[in-house]
């Protein structure tokens, strides 16, 4: 992997770059805190993956909103509360509060120097702007699930990503796709013979277990994204 084979590098965002994990989790303890249960965090967490696959798989492309608050319902099913729908309704609309992970709007802005910026994410167009203002705006290419009427690990992200890269006379094969799901991205990019890395970040876990998720081979794994900026650059 060296920074000369590429002239492109599409994104996963959340878990990579936004550090949503924290804010899910901080919302859920909290709320069920409040209900007199003491629910593992793990297992909060767990619940919360399992529940938006579920409904990412049911309804391709709902809005992202609406799958934080079916999840929301999910996980009060799941621990037999009734849902608070003051709580629901701010969870569904937390997106704009979740924050860039401390090395990713630097990380972005050096590697913007060089390649062509993408994002492929499960987001809706206004959620994703939210957190698209909070990158720095430096995505050229961005696929969205509205966009591709559909949610990964579907290949419809990566293909349109690709056309649209191909547009600006970018071949597949200069294209490194960099995840840190290996669910919804490290998997697809695999199958579909494209270069990819794996973020994976300390203490994170979303996306890494289900819909093939274990025969994800990424090229290389790199803990933060300062380290692969470091490695790619050398």
């Amino acid at each position: 992997m060296q920074a000369q084979d590429y002239d492109a590098i599409t994104f996963d965002v959340y878990g990579t770059l936004i550090d949503w994990e924290p804010s899910i989790l901080s919302a859920l303890d909290a709320w069920t805190t409040s209900k007199g249960t003491q629910a593992d965090k793990a297992a909060l967490l767990d619940a919360f993956d399992r529940a938006r696959a579920h409904y990412q798989m049911l309804a391709p492309a709902r809005p992202y909103p609406k799958i934080l608050r079916s999840s929301f319902a999910y996980i009060a099913d799941e621990l037999d509360l009734d849902v608070d729908t003051d709580t629901q309704a701010r969870f569904g609309s937390s997106v704009g509060n979740w924050d860039p992970y401390p090395d990713s709007v630097a990380a972005l802005a050096e590697l913007r120097k060089r390649f062509v910026l993408g994002a492929l994410t499960n987001m809706d167009d206004t959620s994703f702007a939210k957190s698209h203002a909070k990158l720095g705006n430096c995505f050229e290419v961005v696929v969205t699930a509205e966009r591709a009427g559909a949610y990964k690990p579907s290949l419809r992200h990566f293909v349109l990503a690709l056309t649209d890269l191909a547009k600006r006379d970018i071949p597949p094969q200069r294209v490194l796709h960099v995840a840190q799901s290996l669910r919804a991205d490290v998997r697809p990019a695999n199958l579909l013979g494209q270069d990819v890395v794996w973020i994976n970040r300390a203490g994170r876990g979303l996306g890494h277990a289900g819909f093939g998720a274990e025969l994800a081979e990424p090229m290389a794994t790199f803990a933060t994204m300062d380290a692969f900026v470091v490695s790619l650059m050398q």
